[in-house]
């Protein structure tokens, strides 16, 4: 891979951070993005400090013939956009920060794919490992690029990986790679079903005999790939007990393999709550296991992990009423599994931006868990249509997130959940999920005292 002369496309976190890596390579680096500085919000002069890094910004420059030797392209940057389009009719490299990273890697990499439960997993994946006493590096998707770290010392790394990460995948090689469930999501960018399968089954594509592909026994779709491992496939079930692999028995988390069976904790003694919490805990256990972490690290990382933010998070309890932040719930089911695991009345709080998704079953489920359905954002009439069709009674619409949470609140009884489950995008009001979530949390936290 030549890196004399590279085009970074996409000036937010991941390119930031591949223009700085680069550069102190002694690349050639142009950092562009179609968005103005203003735009973007961040100051980006100290890049170009130095004239270490060219900035390209309000407009994408030109891509010609012997200008750049390689392009490497943001996540969130869809293929098609003009200079990554025109780099591959000039058979120019594109790349991701993802593999650009892999060039660069000291160690062993668990990867963790999947449409919902990715952050969970991986954090919790981590913890086992710092569990262990292992120096871990958790990164990807989650939040920090795996490029600033790369080439510290480090005994594992846990990343998690998108599907739009994995499109730019060339020799991308996990010693273990997970997907933990396929549903329809990013139908936006990827058009179809097949392309977004085929992007998540990039994660194990370049593995061998010596690795290991961790997959959902209970989900078809993930099931459906394990003829194209090329790795030792290691299942597991929430749903059933295997001859092989991770499940549930006797109510107990439990390992088989290698000629023994291993009892790791109760599957009630897990502090994350919900029925696809547990899958999550499979499958760390699953990835965890397959590079040798005992019974105690698992049992007591699985035991005390509080999960991460935004992902079923309760904020607090005020007048009886339990306000939980599921930002994360970008997608109709995620938010399905939200609202599968509390048993108390909820008010759901939902809308956003959709990404090609059906919200049908997601409103169905609500009909059935939800007191009241409060609305807002882009899909809010399209949600506000199909619940009315399912007949749900009380359907309030809000203007903004702050209106969103004090109209739940008068419709929230003591005993009740409201839940901030949006089962959509976050962009048509925010930057991403997280800035969605804080903003929640900060409401919620107001009317303590009020």
């Amino acid at each position: 891979m030549d890196f004399s002369s590279v085009l970074v496309v996409g000036a937010g976190k991941s390119g930031v951070a591949v223009s700085r890596f680069l550069a102190a390579k002694g690349a050639k680096v142009e950092l562009t993005d179609v968005k103005s500085p203003e735009e973007l919000g961040q100051d980006l002069t100290f890049l170009s400090a130095g004239g270490r890094v060219k900035l390209s910004l309000g407009a994408y420059p030109g891509v010609e013939r012997g200008k750049y030797t390689l392009v490497v392209v943001s996540p969130g940057v869809p293929l098609t956009v003009p200079p990554v389009k025109r780099a591959g009719e000039l058979k120019i490299p594109v790349v991701g920060e993802l593999e650009l990273a892999c060039r660069f890697a000291r160690a062993p990499v668990v990867a963790i794919t999947g449409t919902n439960g990715k952050t969970t997993t991986t954090a919790l994946v981590g913890e086992i490992f710092q569990m262990a006493g292992r120096r871990t590096l958790v990164a990807g998707n989650i939040g920090k690029p795996w490029i600033e770290e790369v080439e510290r010392p480090y005994d594992v790394i846990v990343l998690e990986v998108s599907s739009f990460q994995l499109e730019t995948t060339v020799a991308f090689r996990p010693r273990v790679a997970a997907i933990l469930n396929i549903t329809p999501d990013h139908l936006d960018r990827h058009l179809n079903m097949e392309n977004y399968i085929l992007a998540k089954a990039r994660i194990f594509a370049n593995q061998d005999a010596r690795d290991f592909a961790v997959l959902n026994c209970d989900d078809p779709r993930t099931r459906s790939l394990a003829p194209l491992c090329p790795g030792k496939v290691v299942y597991f079930s929430r749903l059933q007990e295997l001859p092989e692999g991770v499940f549930v028995q006797d109510g107990w988390i439990t390992v088989v393999g290698e000629g023994e069976r291993v009892c790791v904790l109760p599957a009630r003694e897990l502090k994350i709550p919900g029925a696809h919490n547990l899958e999550n805990a499979l499958a760390a256990v699953a990835c965890a296991r397959a590079l040798g972490v005992g019974q105690q690290a698992l049992a007591e990382a699985l035991r005390t992990f509080p999960g991460v933010p935004h992902r079923l998070e309760l904020v607090a309890e005020i007048d009886g009423v339990q306000y939980v932040n599921d930002s994360k719930g970008t997608n109709p089911d995620a938010s399905i599994k939200a609202l599968e695991a509390y048993r108390q009345p909820i008010v759901l709080i939902a809308g956003g931006r959709n990404k090609g998704s059906d919200f049908t079953q997601f409103v169905r489920l609500a009909r059935k868990k939800a007191r009241a359905l409060v609305l807002l954002g882009e899909s809010a009439p399209v949600l506000e249509s199909l619940a009315r069709r399912e007949g749900i009674a009380q359907i309030l619409r809000a203007r903004d997130l702050e209106e969103a949470v004090h109209l739940a609140r008068a419709a929230a009884r003591p005993g009740d959940v409201v839940l901030l489950s949006p089962g959509c995008a976050s962009w048509d009001m925010f930057k991403n999920y997280a800035e969605r979530g804080d903003l929640f949390r900060q409401i919620v936290l107001g009317l303590k005292g009020k």
